[in-house]
């Protein structure tokens, strides 16, 4: 795809490959909340039903949306791989039309039992329409407008829940005719939906011989299979699976929170959900800048520790608050101590959204384009079932004599653990939250042409040996791992011994003095090429001593022996000659903290990929030299 590299997320509102299809998610997401908050108000404040009390409204209805997650994504992600993208996304909004008719009687005649068929039914609308609409994003956009784009829908799914939501209120709230204006609101949204979706662009089938199996449940257990064959997509499902649970435990909590801990009315209720909301929306927006733009795991780490800050502070500012009259919104916010509340609150969502969309991301990115839908139906049924669980486990909390704010400290101190646990095991979250603090705090980090780095495929990168942490910065900038070919002496080197570990790093020694290592370094880095990755090495064979441009080695020949087809890369670092990590001290490194301060500049630059038989030591330096001269005046 011919795009600007670098265009504004916003600019993405403008296009009809992507304007259409927000427009027809965002009003969507709207009509489930004014109807389910509607009804949910109706059901607690008007009517009075011996066979659903009001305590329970919410969770019943909570349940019987998520209920189809369960049962029909297994079906819905193999209809989105099978069809049209553009085609099934009008079909299913013709069918929220249809239910929104049911509904709108249901609200005229007052009429329970059909209204929650018709939750179900909206249940069913947003399974089918969920693996769609996160397959058809890295069908439209490129794999650098991937990250904006998600950012986007989140943000508007938000944004659409909270406007329904308050609209839902307002709307019901008026005396006598409240439901009859519900009942319009929802048809109105229905059919604009529809409309929208008609100028959603074809997207064509990614699996058209896909034959259905129909069994939800045989389905379902394949999907799950499915994810777990890529281990980094799978556990960045688990990743978000978790959130949802996060941040359901806080959602259906706001109304009991809201009237028995800040003693508040039910406008503080929507309160509370409106800074949630803004929260994650502006998470989701800060991905964008904060990622450069392509897919930055480093953000996940981030984003978990500010949950768990947060969520934790949330339970000592929310503890010992004095009992009082129902507070309007106003009286609240009169209160000093209820803004430390309502910005743990807000911070909490944000830091939720930092941690999300990267994920999210990632799973469209790595995820194999034929299944990619079904690897999205299994996320939504992990989602539906983690939400399901911590209803449950806050319900049986609550029931075991805990108060909310305790539940919230209980769940802060889970995700602590639970995050932990994650990056132990998928190490390459916390290394990219490692690079992405060093490029962002320690270095002013400038990339020229990192376009030049592949995506997918083989490749081997050749760059100049500066510092100790030149792999770190290789790290940052390249948007998927690298494996790296290093000098088996660095891992002997605490903290950064480790962490090279973690990269599986391939300790490599010299010819005459370890031949066993020499040998095993090159078989691992080809084998790494033929799984289709990258592999980096520094031809110079060690860290300069003096910050010039050392002879290049003949590793790198011996690496690319019988792989005609692999693209060799040069690159060079620039401005690190100089900084703490360089051995400028006298040939030592790491011997003055913060020589040059906090921010100084640093750049890499990239050439142009060489194939692989006019490749030789030479040329590769001559290149580099170049690249050097380049990433001078870049970072200059």
């Amino acid at each position: 795809m011919s795009h600007d590299p670098h265009p504004n997320q916003f600019a993405l509102l403008k296009q009809r490959r992507f304007a259409p299809f927000f427009w027809t998610q965002f009003l969507g997401a709207a009509n489930d909340n004014v109807f389910k908050f509607a009804f949910t108000l109706m059901i607690t404040y008007q009517l009075q039903l011996d066979w659903l009390p009001p305590s329970h409204a919410g969770l019943v209805i909570g349940a019987l949306f998520i209920l189809p997650y369960v049962l029909f994504s297994a079906t819905s992600g193999q209809l989105a791989d099978k069809h049209d993208k553009a085609r099934l996304m009008q079909l299913v909004k013709s069918l929220e039309i249809a239910i929104m008719a049911v509904a709108g009687w249901g609200f005229y005649a007052a009429n329970v039992q059909s209204l929650l068929a018709c939750v179900f039914l909206m249940g069913l609308h947003s399974t089918l329409f969920g693996p769609v609409k996160y397959a058809y994003l890295p069908q439209q956009l490129s794999e650098r407008e991937l990250t904006g784009g998600n950012g986007m829908v989140e943000m508007g799914t938000f944004v659409a829940i909270l406007l329904g939501q308050l609209a839902g209120g307002v709307l019901v709230d008026t005396p006598a005719v409240g439901p009859q204006h519900v009942a319009w609101a929802c048809l109105a949204l229905a059919v604009l939906g529809r409309v929208t979706a008609q100028a959603i662009p074809p997207s064509p089938s990614t699996d058209p011989n896909l034959v259905i199996n129909w069994n939800p449940f045989t389905e379902t257990w394949r999907n799950l299979k499915l994810a777990h064959e890529g281990l980094a997509v799978f556990r960045s499902l688990l990743g978000i699976s978790w959130m949802w649970f996060f941040g359901a435990v806080f959602l259906s909590n706001f109304p009991a929170f809201a009237k028995e801990v800040l003693h508040g009315s039910p406008q503080v209720a929507s309160l509370l959900l409106a800074v949630f909301s803004i929260g994650i929306g502006i998470g989701s927006l800060l991905c964008e800048m904060l990622s450069k733009r392509q897919v930055e795991i480093g953000l996940v780490p981030l984003g978990a520790i500010g949950m768990s800050v947060f969520a934790i502070d949330l339970y000592f500012a929310a503890t010992g608050l004095p009992a009082s009259e129902p507070y309007s919104v106003g009286a609240f916010l009169a209160v000093h101590a209820h803004w430390r509340v309502l910005a743990d609150l807000g911070a909490l969502a944000l830091f939720a959204g930092l941690y999300s969309v990267p994920m999210y991301a990632l799973i469209q990115l790595r995820a194999q384009p034929t299944h990619r839908a079904r690897i999205i139906a299994a996320n939504n049924i992990l989602n539906a079932v983690f939400m399901i669980a911590s209803s449950v486990i806050a319900g049986a909390l609550l029931s075991a004599g805990l108060t909310i704010p305790q539940i919230f400290l209980v769940v802060g101190i889970a995700n602590a653990v639970v995050a932990l646990y994650i990056f132990l095991i998928v190490p390459e979250y916390l290394l990219r939250f490692v690079a992405f603090v060093l490029t962002r705090l320690v270095y002013r980090f400038r990339i020229a042409h990192d376009e030049r780095i592949p995506t997918s495929g083989a490749a081997v990168l050749v760059c100049n040996h500066v510092s100790f942490v030149d792999a770190v910065l290789l790290m940052a900038a390249s948007p998927r791992p690298i494996r790296f070919l290093m000098d088996a002496q660095i891992f002997r080197i605490p903290v950064l011994g480790w962490m090279f570990r973690l990269a599986k790093a391939i300790p490599v020694a010299p010819q005459k003095t370890d031949p066993a290592t020499y040998e095993a370094a090159f078989t691992a880095a080809r084998a790494v090429l033929a799984d289709s990755e990258l592999v980096c090495l520094f031809p110079e064979g060690g860290i300069t001593r003096d910050g010039t441009l050392q002879p290049f080695k003949g590793g790198v020949m011996k690496l690319i022996e019988g792989m005609p087809e692999v693209p060799v890369i040069p690159m060079a670092l620039g401005n690190l000659w100089g900084s703490y990590f360089s051995r400028v001290e006298g040939g030592q490194a790491m011997v003055k903290p913060l020589r040059r301060g906090f921010w100084s500049r640093v750049s890499l630059a990239v050439d142009a990929p060489i194939r692989a038989a006019e490749v030789s030591p030479d040329l590769l330096r001559s290149r580099v030299a170049a690249l050097l001269e380049t990433a001078a005046s870049t970072a200059a």
